[in-house]
């Protein structure tokens, strides 16, 4: 029996790897959504590769063999990953009221749309709920209760929100310099090297640089909102590799991790309030602790003398969310 289309609309973001953007409208055709947003970005000025690249990316997201209403925002010219992503969202948030996005180097594993609609569903009128996320990126956990968690951290590999929520959204940090030495930071962060980490990141985010997600992290934190984390990775990420604009390492412990199926029903949280312990493991696992341990791991290739192998870390992303020197 063919499966019942999927309602909630589904935002599809490529650029130019055709290869990738085959595989993550694979993915989406599992559920067979009814209506598909496609946002696209140009080529490179002067980047012939690219001209090629991005054609070939762009047929491969026009095979939908399924019935669905499939609409366009492609750029003539290369606008960058800040401004593709910002300007693409606003104009799907200006066609439907929420969506379930993914990146073209973003495998969901099917269940992860039906956790999407589900939670979008359950949160659509919470204004201290602004967007649902389906990587895990620190191992399983050991707690199967309930199926997510709130945290103040939100994820850009595969994720979901309203337009309530993105209309929020200002990718220039305008509140930042205000804020920047007034303690806001020490106050939601707690903690020191996290208050620097994240000081940096806003900085960098303010003064341009070109991705939008760090935009996205301040504006939660600004409206005091919490981001859903599943309990289980529900995204394979096979973006890892040279062709990538950020992620270029391809021996990175979360390049192409295994995405796992949620059950359903899903088991709710009692309360709408942020998992603290689980912030933290995050914090350490994927923010300021992996600076801490890269800079350890330079120290230690100093005082030994010796270069690892480009393949070994001094620390694992999954060891390390394990070990008891965690802060607490």
């Amino acid at each position: 029996m063919m499966a019942q289309p999927f309602e909630t609309p589904v935002v599809l973001l490529i650029f130019n790897r055709p290869a990738e953007t085959a595989a993550a409208l694979a993915a989406i055709r599992e559920v067979r959504p009814s209506r598909l947003l496609i946002v696209a970005d140009g080529p490179r000025v002067g980047n012939s590769e690219d001209v090629r690249a991005c054609a070939a990316a762009r047929a491969a997201a026009h095979a939908v063999d399924w019935p669905c209403a499939v609409e366009w925002h492609a750029s003539a010219t290369n606008l960058g990953c800040r401004e593709r992503v910002a300007s693409g969202l606003d104009w799907a948030f200006s066609q439907v009221a929420e969506a379930v996005i993914v990146e073209d180097d973003c495998l969901p594993d099917p269940s992860f749309f039906h956790f999407c609609a589900d939670l979008l569903a359950r949160h659509r009128d919470d204004p201290a709920v602004m967007s649902i996320c389906g990587h895990r990126c620190d191992g399983p956990d050991e707690h199967n209760e309930p199926s997510y968690v709130f945290s103040r951290y939100p994820s850009s590999w595969g994720w979901a929100t309203w337009r309530r929520a993105w209309q929020l959204y200002d990718p220039n940090l305008a509140c930042w310099p205000d804020l920047r030495s007034t303690g806001w930071l020490e106050s939601l962060l707690g903690d020191a090297a996290a208050v620097a980490y994240w000081r940096r990141i806003f900085d960098l985010a303010a003064a341009c640089t070109d991705t939008w997600d760090h935009a996205w992290v301040f504006t939660h934190w600004l409206h005091q909102a919490a981001a859903i984390r599943s309990r289980v990775n529900l995204i394979r990420n096979i973006g890892f590799g040279t062709g990538a604009t950020h992620t270029r390492d391809a021996s990175h412990p979360l390049a192409a991790r295994p995405a796992a199926a949620v059950s359903f029903p899903l088991r709710h949280p009692v309360a709408c309030r942020r998992d603290a312990s689980f912030d933290r493991r995050l914090e350490w696992v994927l923010f300021s602790g992996m600076h801490r341990r890269a800079l350890l791991e330079a120290h230690h290739r100093i005082q030994t003398g010796r270069t690892r192998p480009a393949n070994q870390r001094l620390v694992s992303v999954t060891a390390t969310a394990r070990m008891p020197t965690v802060p607490k």
